[in-house]
């Protein structure tokens, strides 16, 4: 391995043993209110998931590979030396239009409650050229629930996004969720939820082999890996030009606008590192 890349690792390796020594904080239960309008509004999402334990501990429970720099991407994803590396862009902005990036972790329940309160609206402001969205996976829960159940749902997600359909797997997958976190997915059910995102005939033939040989594997181990060495505290987490943009206004979709509008006419900060 290069210097730089025993260092980064060394980083990843400092990071999380230092998260390991943080108390755990438990993620808040979600409420989400619907009213007669079909307006939601999410209630109560305070905080966000615990950061994840130490990251030898979690490979030995889940068997979750480790990073590996030379792994492969699913189309379109980040390389290694964007400063957002392994995100997922989605839509349809120019290179001048506000960024917004979100990690997630696809077991977080406050993740899904971010998706079922105003996911149509984040996923419709890049559709639309207004923001460029950066999905950035993280699979941290894996290790604290004991399962790999994160990894390979962003696995999957990698060869539904090779089929053209990032979005449709993204949403299927948190539409999807399980009650209760730790419960995970098995292998068939992330399989069907390819059929149910519009992948189907030779493609569908094509997932299920990129899945079954967990293509990108790695490519989720590496995503989490700069989770860790950019010290995000949990999930969700978004940003706005590098600047942290509050879970009550992402699921308000009158104050994303608004905050994105801003955010267009002045100048973008520099990320954190993220």
């Amino acid at each position: 391995m290069s210097e730089a890349g025993n260092k980064r690792r060394d980083r990843a390796a400092a990071a999380r043993e230092a998260a390991n020594s943080d108390e755990r904080r438990r993620e808040r239960l979600v409420r989400i209110v619907g009213a007669v309008t079909v307006v939601v509004v999410v209630l109560g999402i305070i905080g966000v998931a615990v950061v994840a334990k130490n990251s030898s501990t979690a490979t030995e429970a889940t068997g979750v590979p480790t990073a590996d720099p030379n792994a492969p991407l699913p189309t379109g994803v980040l390389p290694t030396d964007d400063e957002r590396a392994y995100g997922v862009p989605y839509g349809t902005a120019g290179a001048d239009a506000p960024v917004l990036e979100i990690w997630e972790d696809f077991q977080c329940p406050a993740c899904g409650a971010v998706e079922t309160a105003n996911g149509d609206g984040i996923a419709g402001l890049a559709e639309s050229g207004t923001v460029q969205l950066v999905w950035r996976p993280t699979t941290f829960l894996d290790g604290n629930v004991g399962n790999d159940a994160s990894a390979r749902a962003v696995a999957a997600w990698g060869c539904a996004i090779d089929a053209g359909k990032a979005r449709e797997y993204h949403d299927a997958v948190y539409a999807n969720q399980p009650a209760t976190e730790g419960d995970g997915w098995t292998d068939e059910q992330l399989i069907a939820l390819a059929g149910d995102s519009g992948i189907a005939g030779a493609d569908l033939d094509t997932f299920t082999q990129c899945f079954t040989d967990r293509t990108y594997s790695g490519w989720a181990a590496n995503s989490t890996d700069v989770f860790y060495t950019s010290n995000i505290p949990g999930t969700p987490l978004a940003k706005l030009n590098g600047v942290e943009v509050p879970t009550e206004t992402l699921v308000d979709q009158a104050a994303l606008e608004q905050l994105v509008a801003g955010a267009a006419s002045a100048p973008a900060a520099s990320p954190s590192s993220s």
